[in-house]
């Protein structure tokens, strides 16, 4: 099978390439770019002129919240939210039900991605057993049965010799623990930032601390290990005092930002609206700069959605009582287009290298490139498509987002994954 993606904006930050170029995928591969390539008459030809051509992007944090919580998103559900959303690969997180935290549950997870067929969805394996931050998980089995990460995520893991131990033990497996820093004593019954806008609107706020506490913690047990670690959804400027300090002085230590977090600040939640509800919370305008202005310096490795899907009955309470997350695969790279990229926050390379570039290095992966015979695996951006966020039209379970009615410039306008057409202008093909 052959496909000719003619005329685009070819970025493929791995392999410093940005020029208008064909793309020739072969048999699911990259087989040829350059100018004028011929076409034989066998092609099928996909005309990108003035889009922009990337290597297929990645999230490394999302739940899918399969098995256990179906009727709030599933794999195939999930698959399809990423397809139109413009990614190729989610890394979904262990806190399901069964947990992952053996290889049975694993690998239902990649059985059921296949049957998906549509995006490559890969385990994320729990650093302890039941996420109950006792007994380390089954962490070698998880490896072996294609878990590409560890994470308690939505669970700290409050016992430093016990986050000790999964550093040792994911060292010695050769792949990272993602961490969701926050120190539960300090953000106990909180329910949105601690700040002005939480005593305005008379919340129980959650000081920055709470996370920044805990970063601390894990990046001194990261040097004291040697381990990867990776920093889940950075939300404070104080956080990011912290790992740039550790990666100057040689720590293997990288961090993630979320659309949300990146983009809205605590004063949005003043009208009481659930779906801003999320955890760590909106932070407060100058964290909000001060994440910007990491992402674009490079101190951020990577955008991840931490995609949190919620059924209605999640969401449709009082803010107290709300489940906190964003349904976000659908919204994401619109979100960064509008508010950084058109603005001028983030060059637009840097935006395709944090979807691509960085979450492969955090995982160790071989993608996010346009490699000759590399998997066929792109994104398209329509950097000047404008339309309207309508959660009615998601195919994710989720409908619960912040951005409801926002229109964005600049959304994914082709999937193509392993060399096939999966989504177009965000409706799967």
């Amino acid at each position: 099978m052959k496909l000719l993606v003619k005329g685009g904006r070819v970025i493929d930050p791995k392999n410093s390439v940005d020029e208008i170029a064909d793309v020739l995928i072969i048999d699911g591969k990259i087989a040829a770019i350059g100018r004028d390539l011929s076409v034989d008459g066998d092609e099928d030809v996909v005309d990108a002129e003035g889009k922009i051509v990337c290597p297929g992007f990645i999230d490394i944090h999302a739940h899918l919240r399969d098995p256990g919580y179906e009727y709030k998103e599933d794999i195939i559900t999930g698959s399809k939210a990423a397809a139109a959303g413009g990614f190729t690969t989610v890394c979904c997180m262990s806190n399901t039900d069964p947990v992952i935290d053996d290889g049975i549950v694993a690998r239902h997870v990649l059985r059921k991605s296949e049957q998906a067929g549509l995006i490559n969805v890969l385990p994320i394996g729990s650093i302890t057993k039941k996420l109950e931050g006792e007994e380390l998980s089954e962490m070698a089995e998880l490896a072996r049965e294609g878990c590409v990460a560890f994470s308690d995520d939505g669970n700290p893991v409050m016992k430093s010799d016990v986050m000790r131990h999964a550093l040792e033990y994911a060292h010695m497996l050769n792949l990272p623990i993602l961490s969701h820093c926050e120190d539960l004593n300090l953000s106990r019954d909180g329910l949105m930032h601690e700040g002005y806008y939480s005593t305005l609107y008379g919340l129980q706020g959650i000081p920055a601390e709470a996370e920044e506490i805990m970063v601390a913690r894990d990046v001194k047990l990261a040097v004291l290990t040697g381990a990867r670690l990776h920093v889940c959804h950075v939300s404070t400027t104080g956080s990011l005092h912290i790992i740039e300090q550790a990666k100057a002085a040689g720590a293997c230590v990288t961090c993630e930002a979320t659309p949300h977090h990146l983009t809205l600040t605590d004063e949005i939640v003043g009208d009481y609206d659930t779906n801003t509800k999320v955890n760590p919370p909106l932070r407060s305008e100058a964290h909000v700069k001060a994440l910007a202005h990491a992402l674009a310096s490079g101190l951020i490795d990577c955008i991840a959605t931490d995609h949190a899907p919620h059924n209605v009955e999640s969401k449709d309470c009082e803010y107290a009582k709300a489940s906190s997350g964003i349904s976000g695969l659908e919204t994401a790279v619109a979100v960064i287009m509008d508010r950084l990229v058109h603005t001028g926050l983030l060059h637009i390379t840097d935006m395709v290298r944090l979807f691509t570039v960085g979450p492969c290095r955090v995982l160790g992966l071989d993608s996010g490139t346009l490699t000759l015979e590399s998997k066929a695996d792109i994104t398209i951006i329509d950097a000047d498509a404008i339309r309207r966020v309508d959660p009615a039209t998601f195919y994710s379970k989720g409908k619960n987002t912040p951005f409801k009615g926002m229109e964005l410039r600049g959304w994914p306008w082709m999937t193509i994954s392993g060399g096939r057409i999966v989504a177009r202008e965000g409706r799967l093909a």
